[in-house]
């Protein structure tokens, strides 16, 4: 039997990416958006964490959700070491309250002129919730290590991808195609992490 999971999201490329994620494994899991079930409840991811702000939003969602079903939250970001880990858990809002994409990629170069190569490591995190009305809980967490660049390369991703180069490799997020990305990314780390879990949860 497969385990119910309702993306605490509105953004149906996410729960697109995560049905993808769960096909690759065999489909022991079942996502449903958060539309299915009356929507996703407002939350203000103000914990500071990662962990806090998915576990914030998970447990929202469950509240309505019906017995047996589990609300999945992600909160996920880029910690730079040179800026002391931020943007962090501000990295979707780094150039202001609106979340521009472009301008908070456009706001890291600018911070990041006159750093050296060797001076550029950063990382991504994912941090995967799952929370049922009962209190019942799980935190996943992954990471993808990497440096920046010094200046964007590639037209895919998305957020700070065009920046970002993994651990072992010479292509940006932004210069692979979704498959490679997906492999080796933070949330398919974490997502990993989640898969084996409900392996051993399934009823």
């Amino acid at each position: 039997m497969k385990l119910t999971l309702v993306l605490a999201s509105g953004n149906p490329g996410k729960a697109a990416e995560f049905r993808r994620f769960a096909a690759a494994d065999g489909d022991i899991v079942e996502i449903l958006s958060a539309d299915a079930e009356g929507g996703m409840p407002s939350v203000t991811e103000d914990t500071g964490t990662f962990a806090g702000n998915a576990l914030k939003k998970a447990r929202a969602l469950a509240a309505r959700l019906p017995s047996g079903h589990w609300a999945l939250a992600d909160d996920s970001g880029l910690c730079v070491d040179a800026l002391g880990g931020m943007p962090g858990v501000e990295s979707a809002y780094f150039a202001g309250l609106a979340g521009d994409a472009s301008a908070n990629l456009a706001k890291l170069v600018r911070a990041m002129r006159g750093v050296p190569e060797g001076g550029r490591a950063a990382h991504f995190t994912c941090i995967l919730a799952v929370s049922q009305a009962s209190g019942m809980e799980r935190v996943f967490e992954g990471r993808c290590e990497g440096r920046l660049l010094l200046e964007p390369r590639g037209a895919g991703g998305f957020g700070y991808d065009p920046l970002f180069v993994p651990s072992g490799f010479e292509l940006s997020f932004a210069e692979m195609d979704a498959i490679q990305k997906n492999r080796i990314s933070h949330r398919a780390d974490a997502w990993k992490q989640l898969a084996q879990w409900a392996r051993s949860n399934r009823s």
